[in-house]
């Protein structure tokens, strides 16, 4: 009986170490986690825990949206989890058992998540329209960085520096010195 941990994060500027760090301290004895959003089928770390987890195994996640991209996904998943006699314990919300009131909490809260999620979306597209809308000098996305002096005096002394040295010269993060560095190549 192996006690499993799974922990995702949408972003690449987000963390996993909150979430690793809980799950360690829940009991996870192997922890499993990548970083791509819930929207994408593409969880290579999910799927692997999927093939390595065996019955009377548990699966600890921190919240009942880290492994599944929509309800339906969730409910299947869940659904042979516990057919395969996986324990499943979800830590906001306490263990799932197989039982008529246990499935009925987890869809009723997996079609909330994906509600929330879903109108998060919508005001952030009512947003950007707005913004269009209203405001003529409204760009979508990041500005483009710009090869000015001060980012060719941060290139010219990474050339003879270490990045960690550029970054604490320049009181700028290690990754924005190489962000420099790729853009003069």
């Amino acid at each position: 009986m192996t006690i499993y941990g799974y922990a995702r994060v949408s972003t690449a500027g987000q963390s996993l170490n909150e979430q690793k760090d809980t799950l360690k301290n829940s009991g996870a004895e192997i922890i499993l986690s990548e970083k791509y959003s819930g929207t994408t089928t593409k969880r290579p770390q999910f799927e692997k825990l999927v093939n390595l987890i065996e019955p009377n195994d548990t699966l600890i996640v921190t919240k009942l949206d880290r492994f599944a991209r929509n309800t339906l996904e969730a409910l299947n998943l869940i659904e042979d989890l516990l057919k395969e006699k996986i324990v499943i314990k979800v830590l906001n919300l306490g263990t799932i058992d197989n039982t008529p009131m246990g499935r009925m909490i987890v869809r009723t809260l997996l079609s909330v998540a994906e509600m929330e999620r879903d109108m998060i979306i919508e005001r952030t597209h009512a947003g950007k329209m707005f913004a269009k809308q209203h405001n003529p000098n409204y760009k979508e996305g990041r500005p483009k960085r710009r090869k000015d002096s001060r980012n060719t005096a941060i290139f010219n002394y990474s050339t003879t520096h270490t990045v960690k040295n550029t970054a604490e010269a320049f009181n700028i993060s290690p990754r924005t010195v190489q962000y420099i560095k790729k853009m003069f190549r």
